[in-house]
């Protein structure tokens, strides 16, 4: 069995890769969602006590991965103030050794706003490094280094100059769906019609009904069947 790992800031991020990751649970990969923070800053949900917002926050994050066929994980990451440093890499490499993928998606670089968020730029670059250091035995010690090939993909903005790798997500719409009525419900967010275009217009390149599409940061682009092939 494959394993792709989406490592991202917080929960209703996957938002945006939603229709990928349910198609390769679709293909019998494991996909995990890992979350570097529990969004505990938000104001959507109208509690003062953070750590009250952290709780339903896991509560969601969990229940999207099951909408989209995924298990997530939670680090503890203050929201709003991830830092890219060794000591953040380090820990993002042992859960990257623990869960061993065959491709790795994270945030990339954006200069759109919500993308452009702190955390998402930090979450990206601390990924990047954990890849690499997850392959150094004395980094993630005592679980077994990853040395596999494991591919990274970023969440694309319209400004990338990286080439753009795309998966057709034309069967995985009804989940993709599915999954932004639950957040939206629970934090008045996505737009449908943003989300639709979204898919739409990625599609439209690519010859499809609806695609998502990231930054192939180490191979090439293109429309493909999964994200290693």
């Amino acid at each position: 069995m494959k394993t792709l790992l989406v490592a991202l800031s917080h929960p209703d991020d996957e938002v945006g890769c939603a229709g990928t990751m349910a198609k390769h649970a679709d293909l019998g990969w494991r996909v995990v969602a890992l979350f570097l923070t529990r969004g505990e800053m938000t104001e959507a949900l109208g509690i003062s006590d953070p750590a009250e917002v952290a709780r339903v926050r896991m509560e969601h994050g969990h229940e999207a991965a099951r909408i989209i066929g995924a298990e997530a994980k939670f680090l503890d990451f203050p929201d709003t103030r991830i830092e890219v440093s060794a000591d953040a890499a380090y820990r993002v490499a042992a859960e990257i050794a623990q869960v061993q993928p065959d491709a790795v998606m994270t945030w990339g670089d954006a200069w759109v706003r919500g993308q452009r968020h702190p955390d998402h730029q930090a979450t990206g670059q601390i990924v990047r490094n954990a890849i690499t250091l997850a392959r150094i035995a004395r980094v993630v010690k005592p679980h077994a280094p990853h040395r596999g090939v494991s591919p990274v993909f970023g969440l694309r903005d319209v400004h990338s100059a990286l080439p753009e790798a795309a998966i057709d997500v034309s069967a995985q719409l009804g989940r993709v769906h599915a999954l932004a009525d639950f957040y939206r419900n629970g934090v008045g967010w996505p737009d449908r019609i943003w989300l639709e275009a979204r898919l739409e217009n990625c599609g439209r390149r690519f010859g499809v009904t609806a695609a998502e599409s990231f930054d192939a940061w180490e191979t090439p682009g293109g429309l493909r069947p999964n994200l290693v092939e």
